[in-house]
C-alpha cells in the first residue's frame, strides 16, 4: 500500500503542475506574451488530464480548439483504463 499511496500524491502533484501551467498560459495569453506551445499543453495533459480538463474550465482556457475539448477528455478516458487495467491486476 505505500507504494500506491506514494504513487497517489505523485499524480496529484504532477495534475496540480499540469494545472498551473494551463492557468500561466492562459495569463500570458491575457497579457499578449510569449505562449506555451500547444503541443507541450498537450503532452502536460498525457501526463496529468484531470488537471489539465479542471484548468481549461477554470480558466476558460483552449475550450474552443477541438484538439482540446476533444483530445484531453480522451487523454482522461485512456488514463482512467489504464489506471484500472493496472489497479485490476496488482490488486489481485
Amino acid at each position: 500500500m505505500p507504494g500506491i499511496k506514494a504513487a497517489l500524491i505523485a499524480y496529484l502533484l504532477v495534475n496540480l503542475i499540469v494545472f498551473a501551467m494551463y492557468g500561466i498560459d492562459k495569463a500570458k495569453a491575457v497579457r499578449n506574451e510569449w505562449r506555451i506551445p500547444e503541443k507541450t499543453l498537450i503532452g502536460l495533459a498525457v501526463l496529468g488530464a484531470p488537471g489539465a480538463l479542471l484548468a481549461m474550465f477554470a480558466f476558460r482556457h483552449k475550450i474552443r480548439k477541438p484538439k482540446f475539448y476533444i483530445g484531453v477528455p480522451l487523454i482522461l478516458i485512456a488514463e482512467v483504463i489504464v489506471l484500472f487495467f493496472i489497479y485490476t491486476k496488482t490488486a489481485g
